[in-house]
């Protein structure tokens, strides 16, 4: 159980939190969704909302807060865009691909805005945070009702209530440095898994990345309103936690406070459960956050620490202030103390002014390290960053041979540890229908397996079984393996 003298002392700790959104002020937004609530109740409508998201966990989390906004404010919340009274898209600004997936769907919703112009678009997330898409979006997409970016999520009441009052594109955007908004109304996707958001914005500046320049300053919430939140989601029946932030080991530098104590916080909350989180970065990661998750028993053992580049000329040029010997040493001493650890990570291919030589440093570290899985990236621009106005002279052509090249490698290696666990048993936590989420193939191999489950190294695993099963940790010999995924039978 958690000490209680711990939390009268814990209360204190955010209460002036520079970033945090007074009560007042938030208590003005639940105000502004009674109103709309009501002005549909008067006009007997029922309303539909479809929330569309793009990119990380995090904008999966953000999602949640506007979805229960949404409810809040009277919508049945649906999956078809075609059917929706308003559409949400909550956008993602980390690759480039990504931007132009929004642009096209943007596009596409032209025509649907022109068949029904009561109809409310709408745009958020990281893409918002540009100046350059809010221009483009007021020039050229003058069918989007309302444009806000991560900093103004909390004001998405308001902003509804006088797109609905007023003619004309709203554009809202917060203060850079960011803001914090607690206690806020939130509708999650299921019962099994939740995200967590812990803190946000960034203050390490990478070299390719947008994320500072999009979701502002590192902000830590309150620990007290986590363990709460994570309190409330155990008894409610989750069984795995995912916490979030763009740099979780920075957590709680602006609260006098440390990641590790929050997790080992956290472990003290009874129940059956795992706790994850991503993501962390190097140069914050230290031997205390290894002890820590191999002391606690529902920190799961498995680790994703970007490295990005096995080059340290490379390193030096993206900031990303370590070194490879560095990263190494870290991944010896967590192995130490967690032999069974399983290790994932980020890695960028083909960096402006990358060598070949370059990249094959990078595909030494991955062959020494041996990966359970990598993300893996070809480099893509991003405005604003230093990264986009150095000089690329390497064709895409030739880093496309070098990110084969580690695909190679790295796919052999997934698929020689799946093969590895055939005939063994494992815990899982069995997380839903396969059926649901339409990941069955079109083979009869997988056709038999229904269920989906990981191990607590997050590794897929398919099963036959009852989706009565959905939500429970179980045993299951596994007897079969492909790259991505193994398969068992529950026992």
């Amino acid at each position: 159980m958690r000490d209680l003298n711990n939390l009268d002392n814990l209360k204190n700790l955010n209460k002036f939190n520079k970033f945090n959104i007074p009560e007042e002020r938030l208590l003005i937004q639940r105000d502004y969704e009674k109103k709309i609530k009501q002005s549909f109740e008067a006009r007997e409508a029922h309303p539909r909302a479809c929330v569309q998201t793009f990119g990380c966990q995090q904008n999966v989390a953000d999602s949640q807060i506007l979805r229960g906004m949404l409810k809040n404010m009277g919508f049945d919340l649906i999956e078809n865009p075609a059917d929706a009274d308003l559409i949400l898209l909550n956008t993602c600004a980390v690759r480039e691909h990504a931007e132009h997936r929004v642009f096209g769907h943007l596009g596409a919703l032209t025509h649907v805005k022109r068949e029904n112009p009561e109809r409310i678009i709408i745009l958020c997330g990281c893409m918002a945070g540009e100046e350059s898409v809010r221009n483009r979006i007021r020039e050229s997409y003058r069918h989007v009702d309302i444009v806000f970016d991560p900093h103004a999520l909390w004001k998405f009441p308001e902003l509804l209530w006088t797109a609905y009052h007023k003619r004309g594109q709203i554009q809202e955007a917060g203060p850079e440095s960011g803001v914090l908004a607690e206690d806020q109304p939130m509708e999650r996707e299921d019962g099994v898994r939740a995200w967590v958001s812990i803190m946000y914005g960034c203050d390490n500046f990478c070299s390719y990345c947008v994320v500072p320049y999009v979701r502002g300053r590192e902000r830590s919430r309150d620990p007290e309103k986590i363990l709460l939140e994570i309190e409330n989601l155990i008894k409610s029946g989750y069984r795995e936690i995912n916490l979030l932030g763009q740099n979780v080991n920075s957590y709680g530098k602006n609260l006098d406070y440390s990641f590790t104590r929050l997790l080992r916080e956290i472990n003290q909350i009874p129940g059956d459960y795992w706790v994850r989180f991503m993501s962390s970065h190097p140069k914050d990661a230290a031997p205390e956050l290894f002890d820590t998750m191999a002391d606690c028993e529902h920190v799961a053992k498995q680790l994703h620490l970007p490295f990005q580049s096995g080059s340290n000329r490379i390193l030096k040029i993206m900031n990303r202030r370590y070194t490879r010997e560095r990263y190494l040493d870290l991944i010896k001493y967590a192995r130490s103390v967690m032999p069974g650890l399983a290790l994932t990570s980020d890695v960028i291919i083909g960096f402006p002014g990358e060598t070949e030589a370059d990249a094959m440093e990078t595909i030494s570290l991955v062959e020494e390290v041996g990966f359970d899985a990598l993300f893996t990236f070809l480099y893509s621009p991003r405005p604003g960053t230093k990264a986009a106005e150095m000089p690329d002279p390497v064709s895409k052509a030739e880093k496309q041979v070098w990110f084969d090249k580690l695909l190679n490698i790295q796919n052999a290696r997934s698929a020689a540890i799946h093969a590895s666990y055939i005939n063994h048993t494992v815990r899982v936590l069995i997380d839903s229908d396969s059926r649901e989420n339409n990941n069955i193939n079109n083979n009869l191999i997988d056709a038999d397996f229904l269920l989906t489950a990981r191990t607590e190294g997050n590794r897929l695993v398919r099963l036959k079984g009852d989706p009565a099963l959905i939500g429970n940790f179980t045993n299951a010999l596994i007897t079969g393996s492909k790259t991505w995924a193994l398969y068992g039978e529950i026992i």
